[in-house]
């Protein structure tokens, strides 16, 4: 099962990136190495923390186009398996949302990665819980060896993704949770 969700994380982004390696070639696109996924909801009675390190994610450093997939299910480390379990089957309804993507473009013009943190602004759509918005989310380069670390933070909207946070615990589950996402991508 793993193997057949991998195989479509791939199928989705070589989608996405289709028209570019067509123009440009592969020595173009950078390739995801390893990361993690992090987010945090700080409730007023409830501190809820996960992270993943299983998703995809390819940069072509000519057009500046991105995408990322990030498997829902994927999702470890919260307070319970209890937890866990309404993460996926109450708010996030993994089986039937089974990914969450951004894909878009870095708005500033492609530079080589240097070792001097450089800031960039990114455009594109984030997709969770089947909603579709556009975003506007700044990130972070930098080469560390023959990687390009790129990271990222920023805030998701329960309500703008229609994720129903029921009155009962409305006070365990933040209305905006923090996502931190660190990847790394190996350089040509």
């Amino acid at each position: 099962m793993q193997h057949l969700k991998k195989i479509a994380c791939l199928v989705f982004l070589a989608f996405l990136l289709l028209p570019v390696n067509a123009q440009t070639g592969n020595q173009n696109i950078l390739k995801f190495s390893h990361g993690t996924i992090t987010f945090v909801s700080e409730a007023p009675l409830e501190l809820i923390k996960a992270s993943t390190s299983e998703f995809q994610a390819v940069i072509d450093t000519v057009s500046g186009k991105f995408a990322f997939s990030v498997p829902i299910s994927s999702f470890i480390g919260f307070n319970s398996p209890l937890q866990r379990e309404h993460f996926n089957e109450n708010y996030l309804e993994s089986v039937k949302y089974p990914k969450a993507t951004y894909s878009g473009k870095i708005i500033e013009a492609w530079q080589t990665p240097s070792s001097s943190a450089r800031k960039v602004r990114t455009k594109g759509k984030l997709t969770i819980h089947g909603v579709e918005k556009e975003q506007l989310i700044e990130a972070v380069l930098q080469k560390e060896g023959k990687l390009l670390h790129v990271k990222s933070t920023f805030k998701v909207k329960t309500t703008d993704y229609n994720i129903k946070i029921p009155k009962l615990v409305v006070q365990k589950i933040a209305q905006e949770i923090d996502v931190t996402v660190d990847a790394y991508f190996k350089l040509q």
